[in-house]
């Protein structure tokens, strides 16, 4: 596992450089990367290591969401107001809308076959997007409005809001019934999952503030904390639904607002 690691990191970084000189993103680097050296091309990855992929994807989420949410200003999200509440489902609902119209009349399938398509389409992918906006960050494009917080921000709500769709129309096409309640958790999982990342980020900035700590234990807590907040929505079931990866975004963001000394490592 230790050598196949060691190849995705150099391999990956150096792809990753590479694309950057050629005025593309370095994450196609990366992507190209794991293709070539995965099972379907030179099969140089340990078996173990790609058994615990997913694991290992969900880590690199959350890191990506915890720099998100340190560089989420809220005051910015409240002077825009509107917009930034609009970018969350709006975007999402116009595509899920155009496919439910146009994907029947030229690829002839069924309105609800077209509804779940529409709902994969619309999903976005933080790990994609949130890199590109700290970049717009960093450069300061866009920031004189908060565009990229916006985009940031709508991003993660976005995928609580078609995931919880997606669910509903694959499980109407199997044959089970869509009720009101069905749709309940997607205002649960946004209200649960911003409260209780922002509990955890006031919690964390109390415990930063009265005792003096490294940065490598700091970086330990917020990443450990991060962890139990996914966790926490794979056992919060039902109708009271729970966003881990929001709660994650929320707990940077209380953590900027607090102006708590956090690990530049997050930057």
């Amino acid at each position: 596992m230790l050598l196949s690691l060691a190849l995705v990191f150099l391999i990956g970084m150096a792809l990753g450089s590479l694309f950057e000189k050629l005025k593309l993103p370095s994450l196609l680097g990366m992507i190209l990367t794991g293709m070539v050296l995965g099972p379907y091309a030179l099969q140089l990855l340990d078996s173990s290591l790609l058994g615990i992929s997913t694991e290992l994807r969900q880590v690199a989420l959350i890191i990506i969401l915890t720099r998100a949410g340190l560089n989420l200003d809220i005051k910015d999200l409240k002077k825009v107001g509107r917009p930034a509440v609009l970018m969350c489902f709006l975007p999402a609902s116009c595509e899920i809308a155009a496919m439910i119209i146009l994907a029947p009349l030229f690829l002839g399938i069924t309105r609800l076959e077209a509804a779940i398509m529409g709902t994969v389409v619309a999903a976005v992918s933080p790990a994609v997007v949130v890199p590109r906006m700290l970049k717009l960050i960093e450069t300061g494009y866009g920031t004189r409005k908060s565009i990229p917080q916006i985009i940031m921000a709508g991003a993660s709500v976005d995928d609580v809001y078609v995931i919880v769709l997606f669910t509903a129309f694959t499980g109407l096409a199997g044959g089970k019934a869509i009720t009101p309640s069905d749709f309940l958790t997607i205002p649960t999982s946004i209200v649960f999952g911003l409260i209780g990342g922002a509990a955890a980020g006031m919690i964390l900035s109390s415990l930063f503030t009265r005792i003096h700590l490294r940065d490598s234990v700091k970086v330990l807590l917020i990443l450990s904390i991060s962890f139990l907040l996914v966790a926490a929505e794979h056992h919060l079931k039902g109708n009271i639904g729970f966003s881990g990866l929001l709660a994650v975004m929320a707990l940077g963001a209380v953590l900027r607002q607090k102006n708590t000394s956090y690990p530049d490592v997050f930057l």
